[in-house]
């Protein structure tokens, strides 16, 4: 006997789509949209009926607009060429999308006509202390033997930042809760190094190295670490124009304070809540005629329209700025996101262009630029520093060996001989 089709009236088309959108909606940002956004895209979707990843996919391209501060989807749909008879075919709609955001995303953005929303900012209390036994000596956490790294480790003393940069990794690691280790004093006279190696350590990875000065000793207690064991390099990296503690205490000669920089355009849309590039150079060449060495940071190196000439204009202010003796080394890295930063970047929903960008996964399955793009920033950053080559050290920060050769014209072999380089360098410049 041949088998009975039944077919679903359209009224029962509809309540099922209604039914998926309800579900669907609740396991996105949808609801974080702005009303004209999700009416937009209820419509589409009871109209084309998404899958789920489809509807996933169109919520976060009107995010993504709204946080760029671009058209809706409801005006970039009205402005495609699509025929009448295609408005409602889902797969026109979803390959024009998919278009659409590739084009953006590939095209250098523009900060020109732009103004970045700050996050809400992140204050301590006066019980933001924090008594665990958690270990607070380590490894850099993006160490690995997929990149060329340098072996860095790190003490982290405070958990979380004051400040709102939209790219930073800390904003998924912690709460807004900042936590200072009571017991730091104790842990680092703990820490048992070896006397006949050299050590590089920072103390920013977890929080800036400087905005919260020396609250609770925390500056003391680490500059005490630092006279204890001379063969540590102890990195002091920073956002903020701290520096109060420096100058006025006796720094030992293996401290190094360095700065991330960034132009200022960036500074004010991405990195909110840090002091201006002015007010880093110029905290910066403080501490460095003290004699205290400084370090310098292009990480991340934001790629946009000027990117070129602007990050140019930065490494001629230091060239003129500094001796290359009070500078032991510079670093170019990249802006790179693990997936749960992009979520938290989509949840919290200010104004930001960071992920405008092109983004492909890197030997650890994190997203960042595609390395055409890569070797272009480091070539010329690279190549602007020329007077510096053979005087100060030069490296690339979490990349893979083959973005070395192209940009820097070497590479280490193993993250050994890249630790020892960079030490043997600083080491040489640093007078007791």
């Amino acid at each position: 006997m041949p088998s009975i089709q039944f077919k679903t009236s359209k009224a029962g088309r509809q309540l099922q789509r209604q039914e998926s959108f309800d579900r669907f909606k609740k396991q996105t940002l949808f609801a974080d949209l702005p009303l004209k956004d999700q009416a937009f895209i209820k419509h589409c979707f009871i109209e084309m009926h998404f899958t789920f990843q489809e509807f996933r996919q169109v919520v976060e391209a009107a995010r993504d607009l709204q946080m760029w501060n671009m058209p809706t989807l409801q005006k970039w749909w009205a402005g495609t060429t699509v025929t009448k008879s295609e408005a409602n075919d889902k797969q026109v709609f979803i390959k024009a999308l998919q278009s659409y955001m590739e084009q953006v995303k590939k095209k250098p953005k523009s900060y020109k006509l732009f103004r970045g929303k700050p996050p809400e900012k992140v204050k301590p209390s006066e019980n933001d202390i924090d008594q665990s036994k958690k270990n607070i000596f380590g490894w850099c956490p993006v160490a690995s033997e997929k990149t060329v790294c340098c072996n860095l480790r790190t003490i982290d003393a405070v958990e979380t930042c004051a400040f709102g940069c939209s790219y930073c990794t800390i904003q998924t690691f912690y709460s807004n809760t900042v936590a200072f280790d009571v017991n730091i004093r104790t842990k680092l006279k703990a820490i048992d190094l070896r006397k006949d190696r050299r050590y590089h350590i920072g103390t920013g990875q977890s929080s800036d190295a400087l905005v919260w000065g020396n609250r609770n000793g925390l500056l003391d207690d680490l500059i005490k670490f630092a006279f204890k064991w001379p063969n540590v390099l102890l990195e002091f990296k920073t956002k903020s124009a701290n520096i109060g503690y420096f100058l006025e205490n006796h720094i030992p000669p293996n401290v190094v304070c360095s700065w991330s920089l960034n132009p200022q355009i960036i500074i004010e849309n991405e990195e909110h809540y840090t002091v201006s590039l002015d007010n880093r150079l110029k905290a910066a060449k403080k501490v460095a005629d003290l004699g205290i060495k400084v370090s310098f940071h292009f990480h991340p190196i934001v790629y946009y329209d000027s990117w070129k000439q602007d990050y140019s204009e930065i490494v001629q202010r230091i060239l003129n700025t500094f001796s290359p003796e009070q500078v032991l080394f510079i670093s170019f890295g990249s802006v790179t996101f693990i997936k749960p930063v992009v979520k938290q970047i989509r949840k919290r929903g200010f104004s930001t262009k960071i992920l405008q960008m092109e983004l492909v996964k890197d030997p650890h399955g994190k997203l960042t630029y595609p390395d055409h793009i890569k070797i272009e920033k480091f070539r010329t950053m690279y190549q602007s520093f020329k007077p510096w080559h053979k005087k100060v050290f030069f490296y690339l920060c979490m990349e893979k060996a083959d973005l070395w050769e192209p940009t820097l014209g070497y590479v280490y072999k193993t993250n050994e001989d890249f630790e020892k380089a960079l030490l043997d360098s600083s080491f040489k410049k640093i007078i007791y």
